[in-house]
This record gives C-alpha cells, structure tokens and sequence, in this order.
C-alpha cells in the first residue's frame, strides 16, 4: 500500500483519494488476475 501510495503522490492524485480506491482496485485486478489463471488451466 505505502508503494501504490507514493506512486500516486508522485503522480499529483491525491493520496487519501488513492487510499480509498486501492481496495477496489486491487480486488478487481486480483479477479482479473485469477480469470487468466484459470484459463491457462483450463
């Protein structure tokens, strides 16, 4: 989180903005992630 934090400090959005996006964002990007999976798998 420190990491995604900094990345959007360094790119001028607002952290606590980023703050409450990152838990959306990662649960979508860890679906994603297992879909793909899942194909290769399958």
């Amino acid at each position: 989180m420190g990491a995604a934090l900094a990345m959007a400090q360094a790119l001028g959005i607002d952290t606590l903005i980023a703050a409450e996006l990152l838990p959306e964002i990662e649960a979508v990007m860890v679906r994603k992630l297992n879909e793909q999976i899942g194909e290769g798998h399958g």
